[in-house]
């Protein structure tokens, strides 16, 4: 902590930049899965709000959740690290027993009475919260192998395998992602992540090669054109979204490619939905309130006097961030096709939660010392 540094004092109210602005994104998210889903579900489920009062029920339950977690004592959710640790990856593995779900392929859902749960998006914050934990109490051995780099990687690979198992390649390659950024900040020898992401890369390549169905998903990604009809349909079909968009849109509930042309319109492809309806002011827009809420996210874990809370803080932003800019460059074609929601703007329960546990902690830090 630097002389020039603001600190955080005592008692200090919540950062309200932040928790107006996650507000205002997940109202818009809100409003545009009405938009996408609508037509869909009147057809399919014979409501039109059928997604949309699921999510807002969601909403309300995740703004309760957001708000409880600023006003507990942080002390209480990191006594619960190894129970939530395990706690989430019991869950994830019951994605591969009878109670698991199959959806596109893959067992990423578990029922769990009248609704449905994906663990994988809990087991994100619960991984940080570990991690953040780890590198500040082995501070003094983080740069050692059997101390400050194996542990880590073996809780991660731990849940990566049961990814690998569902499977859900693409899940697994977010965990790496954060374990990666943990590790940079942690202190972990540069040697060792070198060799680690080398193994990971080759590892993950193998993995593509030999499965015909990622193979093709890969070739998509890199001309999706050359295959419109087939792997490549709903990347090309969110290219023209967001082309007939234009500058400011067709305005919201006028959009097109939601009339069962893109798949997902509602879901992982929202944001193709916002870009066509919204235009490029819109999507200005919403970029600019996503980078003031990982702005403000990013000032809050700096200020940090402890070091657990500032890697906890710093974790939580980057839950958030890996979520935008995932989605947003699947959605673009700049990266392969992955199922990553947009944060508070895909239609989804366990991303809805997730996030605003991410936001409330975020909040709870930025009111200072909250032991």
């Amino acid at each position: 902590m630097t002389k020039n540094t603001p600190k955080l004092r005592h008692g200090a109210p919540p950062d309200y930049w932040l928790l107006g602005f996650t507000l205002i994104l997940a109202t818009l998210g809100l409003i545009m899965v009405l938009s996408a889903s609508g037509i869909m579900a009147e057809r399919f489920y014979h409501d039109k709000y059928l997604f949309f009062k699921k999510q807002g029920l969601f909403m309300v339950l995740g703004v309760i959740g957001m708000y409880a977690t600023s006003k507990m004592p942080r002390a209480f959710f990191y006594s619960m690290i190894y129970p939530m640790v395990i706690g989430c990856g019991i869950l994830l593995a019951l994605t591969l027993t009878p109670l698991g779900l199959s959806a596109g392929g893959a067992k990423r859902w578990l029922k769990l009475g009248v609704m449905s749960i994906q663990p994988m998006e809990f087991v994100k914050p619960a991984l940080v919260m570990y991690l953040a934990y780890f590198f500040s109490r082995k501070q003094g051995q983080v740069r050692t192998f059997s101390v400050g780099f194996v542990p880590p990687m073996l809780v991660t690979g731990a849940f990566c395998l049961i990814l690998a198992l569902q499977p859900d390649f693409g899940g697994a390659v977010v965990l790496a992602l954060l374990l990666l950024a943990m590790c940079l900040v942690g202190g972990t020898r540069l040697t060792y992540l070198f060799l680690s992401v080398g193994f990971a890369v080759t590892t993950g390549w193998m993995m593509i090669v030999q499965s015909p169905y990622r193979f093709k998903r890969w070739t998509a990604f890199l001309d999706p054109f050359k295959t419109a009809k087939e792997e490549g349909y709903q990347l090309v079909q969110s290219l023209y979204a967001f082309g007939s968009g234009s500058l400011f849109g067709t305005g919201i509930g006028a959009g097109r490619q939601k009339l069962f042309f893109l798949p997902e319109a509602h879901n992982d492809f929202i944001m193709a939905v916002v870009g066509e309806e919204l235009g490029f002011i819109g999507m200005t827009a919403v970029m600019l309130v996503v980078a003031i809420i990982l702005f403000r996210g990013f000032i809050i874990a700096f200020r940090q006097e402890d070091l657990q809370d500032r890697f906890t803080g710093y974790g939580m932003v980057l839950v958030l961030a890996m979520g935008f800019v995932l989605n947003i460059a699947v959605v673009l074609g700049c990266v392969p096709p992955k199922g990553v929601p947009f944060p508070f703007m895909s239609y989804g329960g366990s991303s809805l939660l997730s996030s605003f546990f991410c936001v409330g902690m975020l909040l709870n830090l930025s009111k200072g010392v909250n032991k």
